[in-house]
């Protein structure tokens, strides 16, 4: 995916967003999985509200969905692009932290409930992620089942 294309991408899913709990955006392949990148309107708005949505940081990273979640590498060290875990035992708790799990995971009315039913999963089936790139980090959740991967986008954070 080129940057022109994720920007027609989200160009293309806009309409969609307010009237679903997600919409799916694009598809990867990745050894021998499927990885269904989708936004929610959540996603757009706090992008919007932060001046970001469809600039160069985050086309880029929406982009780095296309090397996966790997099971081996969950967590990042650091320095490195892809989709990562989130976990609530990191300390000292970070602004990450607080928008995925105390301002949508566990905050009743966000938006959780309706993700997860929509993918016919249980809210504790939600893997808090994040997607990174060098300039952004993508805020969401990950669901997992045996033939493929849902990545689903609530917010953002470009905290240094």
């Amino acid at each position: 995916m080129t940057l022109t294309e994720a920007r027609d991408i989200l160009e293309a899913i806009e309409p969609a967003l307010p009237s679903a709990p997600f919409v799916t955006a694009h598809t990867f392949a990745r050894d021998g999985r499927a990885l269904h990148l989708a936004l929610t309107e959540r996603f757009m708005r706090r992008t919007r509200k932060g001046r970001v949505w469809k600039s160069g940081p985050l086309l880029t990273a929406l982009k780095n969905a296309a090397y996966g979640f790997d099971e081996d590498r969950a967590r990042s060290t650091g320095g490195s692009d892809g989709i990562f875990l989130l976990d609530r035992s990191f300390t000292p708790r970070n602004e990450m932290m607080r928008k995925i799990f105390d301002r949508y995971l566990d905050k009743p009315g966000s938006g959780a409930t309706d993700v997860a039913e929509h993918l016919k999963a249980s809210p504790d089936d939600l893997l808090a992620v994040r997607l990174v790139s060098h300039h952004m980090r993508l805020l969401g959740v990950l669901h997992r089942t045996r033939d493929e991967d849902w990545l689903v986008l609530v917010d953002y954070d470009d905290t240094k």
